[in-house]
């Protein structure tokens, strides 16, 4: 029996795009046990399983700002090799935030977070007021200048399981190198979570094939473990590597629609390469 089939977990329902967005496209697709046949490091496939046991006893906001984000940045200058690693928000998934903005929902559509455009707009945004954004700067002991003049810009972010290690949607990866650029589709966000911030995403084409675009997940992981996942990388712009890791919700077979429900929290750590 070959890897692949050994590490055949299931097959779920993704939702891809066409090119006007108006309906999704469903394709059924093989998903595989990450933790069985791992693809690679996340400077290769996009992703990388970690351990890392956080300080954080009570995940509520104030101590999520208070401890968690330095954990992050930490991790991120770790495994980045970059001069700073500037932590200023995180999304908390789960029913009760879901009920105050349906983006905050896990999102069922295969997508990378963010087009080409998005280092212009992240430059931009750490020369304005936002305060969350002043306190990381203040953080690393740097400027919105640093951050303009940085000759390297990588967003890595960050996912962790909050709740029971079996969920209705978890997080599924795809290899970003079996992705090409001409299945991207870049599409405009507006005002995203009623947070007045809009930016271009990445929605993802249909495969030729279903098992062309290569699928993982990592079943019950706990809370000591996180997912690390590349969505920008302004160095690879200009070359034929994929920026994007496409990923999606997808419903576990062996789960009840809220029985139980996901419960994540996911930060992004902007690293600087000065």
């Amino acid at each position: 029996m070959s890897a692949q089939l050994a590490s055949l977990s299931c097959y779920a329902d993704m939702n891809y795009v066409d090119t006007s967005f108006a309906e999704p496209i469903v394709v059924r697709v093989p998903i595989r046990d990450g933790r069985l046949s791992s693809p690679g490091s996340w400077q290769d496939c996009g992703f990388e399983l970690l351990q890392h046991e956080s300080q954080v006893k009570d995940w509520q906001d104030a101590e999520i700002a208070q401890i968690h984000y330095a954990e992050i940045s930490a991790l991120a200058r770790q495994l980045t090799g970059c001069d700073h690693a500037l932590v200023s928000s995180h999304i908390v998934r789960n029913p009760q935030q879901a009920s105050l903005h349906p983006d905050l929902a896990p999102i069922c559509s295969v997508h990378s977070d963010f087009a080409a455009s998005y280092g212009d707009l992240i430059r931009a945004r750490y020369q304005g007021s936002d305060a969350q954004m002043l306190a990381s700067l203040d953080e690393a002991g740097i400027t919105g200048v640093e951050v303009m003049q940085a000759r390297r810009l990588l967003i890595l972010q960050f996912w962790r399981n909050l709740g029971p290690e079996k969920m209705d949607l978890p997080l599924a990866f795809c290899d970003a190198r079996t992705v090409p650029q001409t299945d991207i589709r870049p599409s405009l966000v507006e005002d995203y979570a009623g947070g007045g911030v809009n930016f271009e995403t990445l929605g993802v084409a249909p495969p030729r094939i279903p098992s062309q675009h290569e699928w993982y997940w990592y079943p019950n992981m706990h809370r000591d473990e996180v997912v690390a996942f590349r969505t920008y990388d302004s160095e690879r712009l200009a070359t034929d590597q994929p920026y994007w890791t496409p990923h999606s919700a997808f419903a576990d077979p062996q789960v009840k629609l809220g029985e139980p429900s996901r419960a994540s929290i996911e930060l992004r750590a902007t690293c600087l390469f000065l």
